[in-house]
């Protein structure tokens, strides 16, 4: 009984500690906020200075972008803008606006049960004083520091300015997108009309944008910009801000939009700016805010002079009375420094970049990844097999790949890989394909620095599998220094208006080709464009072979909606894709032309000016010259040949002229050499389809 007695009064003991401790820290956090409402009341108002501009370099320091704030706002007085405006806001920013004291404490709590789940500030409940603040305090450190600092701003706000002073610097200092800070520029770029005459639908589309202003732009994403609009509306309808009838005529108010016309739009390099603010975002981590504010300096690698000649191409090679399409890159292989990009014919019309967004099959253009892997797998340039119509067999089912060569061309007989790349001979890239494992391509083509997911099958030696031009052209970089890959770079640094860096980047760069083999398939590149190369088909750039005047090396390549051009020098790769964003079918006579075109003149004429370098050859390779029939060693007295590269000791032993006086034991040889061909080629496949994951 007294061992029972004890325990409760232990337990009253530890109960009447843990409520003085309460009480205890009660009372210093009360004395704590008293001190904070202290000095933010003895401090005064805040300055209300707005941020400066937001200034976009080039590579040579030029400045390509001015994006004005503060006093390049046009300011509106909150009595000469819409109630809808307002409502609107309210609704979905901060509901309590006009019952807080800066701070809505029922979120807070909320966001910080949230941030501390996922170890992150990842959530956060900005009252609209506190975005205001936020616009008005020019350190933007992504640090509690700045938070706290952030927050006895907002106090001071509260304390000393009223209400409607709030919401009205709050409305003109907003980033609502493409260049428009503040309600009015907002107004009249999307909707032709003053801040005045918003109607409900239309403040309501506005009062969601600066949550996420490319993400939710209307000329970008119209079907994200209208969702949050309609969501808006709920909550206004919700908040008794529109009564029923109100509420249903927004909902059915069609909006339509101006075309965007403000001055960033026409500045260089648009679509690239569009892609620099959403990396620092998502790439780099900087605070949203800090762009939203403005003040920043950002350094980009932007080239001006090859921006424009890809621009001027683009432009002069797309039909204008056409919806056909193009994108364009050119990326530094040394840095993956991105020198331009055009993400579209117009800007203006199309904000959508299809350099980086737009995800399509690369065809014979991903053929460079497949020879550098069966060179690593025992292929040389000089290896025969025969192109021929062929269907690939699936040992385990019925169905058959049929692939076929453009405008039904085949040697039927057998061709070498040089060959084959000079030609884009499909049958040859899906036979070497089936040669390796399944997976060998894939991890060549990812090693490279391509991204998007790719599918082990036959077909993707055809480049079957989406991509963008932005990871194609930068994966074609190892090819050209020597086997490094590159991640791209669009950003240098970034420093605050007091000249504070924020964000440094260098180039990141790693081993992951062997040089002497990146050198060989760089070789077989170049063939392209050699017409002494042309026998059953002509090489794939004769067309374009008059216009180069520097050493290059490339591949073209098509499906029946694409066309596509990736190529390059020691100092540049340049990408371009040309097609219909619904996919529509190219006339490939009319349009088949067009990628190349842009690829050659872009090219050219951005490096107009600079040293015509041609690639090192490494250590352990050789040349050899090669007999364009036989695919042995030339000789003068066979016909005519070509000169490509070998490592040292594999290239072919036997001569042309052996078999010119017996052509009855060539025909036998080449017979020998179809029958073993087909029986490696089914033991191959016995292989690939043994594998679950392998498909046609």
């Amino acid at each position: 009984m007294q061992i029972a007695t004890r325990r409760q009064k232990t337990h009253r003991r530890k109960w009447r500690l843990l409520f003085r401790l309460t009480i205890g820290m009660g009372i210093l956090g009360a004395l704590g906020l008293l001190v904070i409402f202290g000095i933010a009341y003895a401090l005064g108002p805040p300055p209300m200075e707005l941020s400066q501009s937001t200034t976009i370099y080039s590579s040579d320091g030029e400045v390509i972008n001015e994006q004005h704030q503060g006093q390049e706002r046009e300011w509106t007085e909150l009595d000469d803008i819409s109630p809808h405006v307002v409502d609107a806001f309210i609704a979905v920013e901060d509901r309590k606006f006009f019952d807080h004291h800066g701070f809505d404490y029922t979120r807070i709590g909320g966001a910080i049960l949230t941030n501390i789940q996922s170890m992150s500030m990842s959530q956060g409940a900005s009252t609209i004083t506190q975005q205001y603040a936020r616009n008005l305090f020019l350190n933007h450190d992504k640090t509690w520091d700045r938070k706290i600092r952030e927050a006895l701003y907002a106090l001071r706000l509260e304390w000393h300015v009223p209400k409607d002073d709030i919401l009205e610097g709050y409305v003109n200092t907003i980033n609502f997108g493409h260049g428009a800070y503040g309600i009015e520029q907002a107004a009249q770029m999307y909707f032709n009309t003053a801040a005045s005459e918003l109607n409900a639908a239309q403040s309501a589309l506005l009062a969601g944008l600066p949550r996420g202003p490319s993400y939710y732009s209307p000329y970008v994403y119209p079907d994200r910009a209208e969702d949050r609009q309609q969501m808006i509306l709920d909550m206004m309808h919700e908040q008794g801000a529109l009564d029923s009838p109100e509420y249903e005529e927004a909902l059915d108010d069609n909006l339509t939009y101006e075309t965007a016309e403000e001055e960033t739009l026409e500045t260089t390099a648009p679509y690239f700016q569009d892609t620099v603010e959403r990396e620092l975002v998502d790439r780099y981590d900087l605070d949203p805010d800090v762009l939203e504010a403005g003040g920043l300096h950002i350094y980009t690698t932007i080239d001006p002079g090859m921006q424009e000649s890809t621009e001027r191409y683009v432009e002069a090679e797309l039909p204008k009375d056409d919806p056909l399409q193009g994108a364009a890159v050119s990326v530094d292989p040394t840095t993956g420094d991105v020198k331009a990009m055009v993400g579209g014919k117009n800007y203006s019309e199309s904000p959508f970049n299809r350099a980086v967004d737009a995800h399509r099959p690369p065809g014979s253009v991903f053929k460079p990844f497949l020879y550098y892997a069966a060179l690593e797998n025992g292929f040389t340039a000089a290896t025969p097999l025969k192109s021929e119509p062929t269907s690939f067999p699936n040992p385990h089912g019925d169905d058959s790949y049929e692939p076929g060569n453009f405008a039904d061309m085949y040697a039927n007989d057998f061709i070498t890989l040089a060959q084959a790349m000079a030609y884009s001979d499909n049958i040859y890239a899906v036979k070497t394909n089936a040669f390796q494992e399944p997976e060998s391509l894939v991890e060549t083509a990812k090693a490279a620095g391509i991204e998007s997911p790719l599918s082990a099958n036959l077909s993707l030696a055809l480049g079957t599998s989406e991509v963008n031009v932005l990871e194609l052209t930068k994966a074609y970089s190892p090819f050209a220094n020597g086997g490094e890959q590159v991640d791209h770079r669009l950003v240098e640094r970034v420093e605050d208006h007091e000249g504070n860096v924020l964000l440094e980047t260098e180039p990141e760069k790693q081993q992951v080709f062997e040089p002497e083999l990146a050198y060989i398939t760089t070789d077989l590149m170049k063939l392209m464009f050699d017409p002494s190369m042309n026998d059953y088909a002509a090489v794939t750039g004769h067309s374009i072979a008059h216009l180069l005047q520097r050493p290059a090396a490339g591949k073209s390549g098509s499906t029946p909606s694409d066309s596509w051009m990736v190529g390059f020098t020691p100092e540049l790769v340049t990408g371009v894709w040309v097609g219909y964003d619904d996919n529509t079918a190219l006339d490939h006579g009319e349009h088949g032309q067009i990628a190349k075109r842009i690829w050659v003149n872009a090219l050219e004429s951005g490096l107009d000016g600079h040293l015509k370098q041609d690639f090192s050859t490494p250590e352990g390779v050789e040349e050899v010259d090669i007999d364009l029939d036989t695919g042995l060693l030339a000789d003068d007295a066979c016909g005519p040949s070509y000169t490509v590269s070998f490592l040292e000791e594999t290239a072919p032993e036997e001569y042309c002229v052996e078999n010119l006086d017996d052509e009855e034991a060539e025909e036998g040889a080449r017979e020998e050499r179809k029958n073993k061909e087909s029986e490696k080629l089914m033991d191959k496949l016995k292989r690939w389809f043994g594998n679950d994951e392998a498909e046609l």
